[in-house]
């Protein structure tokens, strides 16, 4: 079945990929602050980071919840940041485009938990400079797992396997030798593991323009995150890959394309 047989389930299916976004954007902004505390995000109900309340069901109902309680905590008083709206917001715009590009398919739900797994990455390395292993544990599972429906050929799977070997090796030697060279650490573990994983999604091609336009994205935003904070001399260079990776799986093609026109 394709959302686009009918206007009418087009417009249903996306509502629903658009209120569950929002919860799993909730979900992830929760997983994330506990995995930067070393908390489990398996068990355990959502509470105030303030005064530790759990929160009741009309406490959980994303953005809503948040705009209802004018950005406080109901039980403390204490100001909830703007950050869990907002993330919840873009992951369901990240769920719709993801359901509008792929259909009901299971490509679809590979490339989901994909984006899931970038989402939940940026949010802990902006957080605290580390990127999980097992967002790219995840990711890399869902690739495999999926395999026998989505397989096209052993020669597709050969160059996706060569592209994270490619990308992540090359990276890595890349790496260790300007580590020698300037004598700091250049390119985190996390950064290197992550373009092996992109490697597996978007072949060589994708992830070579991942890899330039995360180079772009990362200078834009370590400028940004020094206006206004003097002194603020690192800022994470995971984020600028995942969304970097996020766009060329989503809209990739078109860019290429678009990319290859300008040098006809």
């Amino acid at each position: 079945m394709s959302i686009y047989e009918d206007q009418t389930l087009l417009i249903f299916f996306v509502a629903i990929a658009v209120c569950l976004g929002a919860v799993m954007g909730s979900f992830l902004n929760c997983a994330a602050y506990r995995i930067v505390h070393g908390e489990s995000f398996l068990k355990g109900r959502s509470r105030c980071p303030s005064c530790g309340h759990t929160l009741g069901a009309s406490e959980l109902i994303p953005v809503l919840s948040w705009v209802f309680q004018k950005g406080r905590c109901k039980a403390c008083g204490g100001k909830i940041s703007v950050r869990y709206p907002l993330t919840e917001i873009l992951f369901a715009l990240v769920t719709a485009a993801c359901l509008l590009r792929f259909d009901l398919t299971v490509l679809c739900l590979r490339n989901y938990i994909f984006l899931c797994c970038l989402f939940l990455l940026v949010l802990t390395d902006l957080e605290d400079m580390m990127i999980p292993d097992g967002c790219h544990i995840a990711a890399a599972a869902a690739w495999v797992v999926t395999l026998p429906f989505l397989f096209t050929g052993w020669g597709d799977v050969g160059m996706s396997v060569l592209s994270g070997l490619l990308f992540g090796g090359g990276l890595l030697a890349i790496s260790l030798v300007m580590d020698r060279l300037l004598g700091r650490d250049t390119l985190g573990g996390g950064d290197i593991k992550l373009f092996a994983v992109i490697g597996l999604y978007l072949g060589i091609v994708g992830t070579l323009f991942t890899l330039m336009l995360s180079c772009i994205l990362g200078l834009l935003f370590h400028a940004l995150s020094r206006l206004g904070k003097e002194g603020k001399k690192e800022f994470p260079f995971g984020p600028a890959i995942a969304v970097s990776a996020a766009i060329m799986l989503l809209f990739g093609e078109p860019l290429i394309n678009w990319y290859r026109g300008l040098l006809l």
